[in-house]
């Protein structure tokens, strides 16, 4: 392999662990539901505010749930596409 292809794919491999490490958090509900997302969109972690919860009512609470999941997928794929665009251009020369 030619050293620009090594580069770019050592610089893949970078964004790729910057993207582990970046943290997205989104709310629902005025903060009843919180969710922290990963730049490779796993999820980090689920908070809920019992102060917030209606019990009689627990389909708002799965809808905020949803609704942070979501946004908070929505927010990460934009984040990795923006990191990703400039090292995939140059891809297609790697003969694989």
């Amino acid at each position: 392999m030619a050293f620009d292809q090594m580069k770019m794919l050592n610089d893949l491999r970078k964004a790729q662990k910057d993207l582990k490490k970046q943290i997205i958090e989104v709310e629902a509900g005025d903060g009843a539901v919180v969710v922290q997302i990963n730049g490779e969109l796993k999820v980090i972690s689920v908070k809920i505010n019992p102060e917030f919860v209606d019990l009689e009512n627990i389909e708002e609470l799965e809808h905020w749930i949803e609704i942070a999941i979501r946004d908070g997928m929505q927010k990460a794929q934009e984040i990795a596409a923006e990191k990703m665009k400039p090292l995939m251009g140059g891809l297609g020369n790697l003969g694989m």
